[in-house]
């Protein structure tokens, strides 16, 4: 009986907590909360800058990189296309790192638009091969059963011809069946925009039955030699701006993080300075109170 009550009065004095303590610990977690706010701010800013000096080489390499894709299409003006290509290879560029906006959705949308699209006249079995991890991740779950190849540790830097020359070895050798090949990438339209974009590059077998190629006598070595180069010139060109885009995208998001982080930061700090102002008016009132008695 004697514990029994001993119990009782111990529970109901750990129950009684006074006001000033519970101030104390919501202090004590607003404090610690703006200290890991801080921090990210810290190393978002940091990845805006790095990202800033990125953009200013990627832009540079894309320049360059336009002008394989501006060699293929005027090649491709003279191949046009007899009959619409219904067994389409898609070529999904993107990338392997992430914290950059929605840039990998934007060519994993416009992919499942063109196998939703029934104008576009695409077959529900046409493959699809992936360039990047992130959209790969996504499309295994959109079109599992499409997914026919994937390639990553591609552009980790800034993308070079012999990243594009391999994976076009690779596709061309790996058996898939297709009439004509589409690359789905993020065009470059300014520092802070970007919109996807697909170019489709012909292939051996339409480059052998356009009628510009049919009035010239080549082997069949040249023609097959030319598809290939105009695939990887292709390729090139969608990985150097889609990893201008990338690298815009990363500093936009970061700069968004960042002033996120801010006004956080500055809401906490209010918070922070009325309950330790509380606080101490709590004080401060107990002490006169205090005084007063005696």
């Amino acid at each position: 009986m004697l514990a029994r009550s001993s119990f009782g009065r111990v529970g109901s004095a750990a129950v009684a907590t006074p006001a000033n303590a519970r101030n104390m610990a919501t202090l004590r977690e607003i404090e610690l909360r703006l200290k890991s706010v801080r921090n990210i701010e810290k190393i978002t800013k940091s990845m805006k800058m790095i990202a800033s000096t990125k953009l200013a080489k990627a832009q540079r390499a894309m320049q360059a990189g336009k002008q394989y894709g501006l060699a293929n299409a005027e090649l491709f003006q003279h191949v046009p296309a007899e009959s619409p290509a219904k067994r389409k290879l898609f070529i999904v560029v993107s990338s392997d790192k992430g914290l950059c906006g929605g840039i990998h959705s934007s060519v994993t949308k416009a992919t499942r638009r063109a196998f939703a699209d029934k104008e576009s006249e695409v077959e529900q079995d046409s493959p699809v091969m992936v360039i990047g991890d992130k959209s790969k991740a996504q499309l295994s779950r959109a079109l599992p059963n499409n997914l026919a190849m994937s390639f990553n540790q591609i552009g980790r830097d800034i993308p070079t011809f012999a990243d594009a020359a391999g994976v076009a070895d690779l596709i061309i050798s790996s058996g898939v069946e297709y009439d004509s090949i589409v690359i789905v990438y993020n065009k470059f339209v300014s520092a802070i925009s970007y919109e996807s974009a697909v170019v489709e590059v012909d292939t051996e077998k339409m480059l052998k039955d356009a009628p510009g190629f049919k009035a010239y006598e080549m082997e069949d070595d040249v023609t097959k030699d030319l598809a290939e180069f105009a695939l990887a010139n292709a390729i090139y060109a969608a990985l150097t701006e889609g990893h201008a885009c990338e690298q815009s995208a990363r500093r936009n998001a970061m700069d968004n993080a960042s002033k996120n982080a801010s006004d956080m930061i500055g809401r906490l700090q209010m918070q922070y300075n009325r309950g330790r102002q509380a606080t101490i008016t709590s004080e401060l009132v107990d002490i006169i109170t205090g005084a007063s008695a005696l």
